[in-house]
């Protein structure tokens, strides 16, 4: 049986990790909710997630100055799916009930549409100029929340998508966390 020669092991053992480098920081590993500087590719931040799990997005809003959140859900294909809106009054933009197959309750002094099934690819989002109190929450029932200024510019809007991500996308990123 003929060994190989060193410049055969060298050259084996090189393309090998040339292949493992590769894999590693082209092909997609790590699911995350991703935000991308308006209408590009650009990744502006994101925040580690899996399919299934939950996310807030709490506003202020900018005529009755109260609080306002969406729930939303990872769903398996990575789309997104709105599950419920709190919020305390009616107003511009709030809506006044519930649509087929939802649920209208009063709780705690704030109204809820539950049982929202809205799917969306992605998201547009524009962190507020004037009144930016923008959050996003995360966890248990939004256990874990970040305020968008940390992250993000007042003013400048961001297209929202779930997606998966290279290693390389991840190191260089900028990754939300609380």
């Amino acid at each position: 049986m003929k060994l190989l020669s060193k410049k055969s092991i060298v050259l084996i053992i090189s393309s090998f990790t040339a292949v493992l480098i590769l894999f590693l920081f082209l092909f997609p590993l790590r699911t995350a909710l991703v935000f991308h500087v308006e209408n590009t590719e650009e990744i502006q931040a994101f925040l580690p997630i899996e399919e299934e799990d939950t996310f807030q997005l709490i506003f202020t809003h900018s005529i009755h100055l109260t609080d306002v959140v969406e729930k939303y859900r990872v769903m398996d294909d990575l789309q997104i799916v709105q599950t419920e809106i709190v919020y305390e009054e009616f107003g511009i933009g709030m809506p006044s009930n519930a649509g087929e197959g939802e649920e209208f309750v009063y709780e705690d002094g704030k109204y809820h549409i539950k049982n929202m099934s809205n799917v969306f690819p992605s998201l547009n989002i524009r962190n507020g100029k004037t009144v930016s109190k923008n959050r996003l929450a995360w966890g248990n029932d939004g256990e874990k929340m970040i305020w968008f200024n940390e992250y993000f510019i007042p003013g400048d809007w961001y297209k929202v998508k779930v997606e998966k991500l290279t290693l390389w996308q991840y190191l260089k990123g900028m990754k939300i966390h609380e």
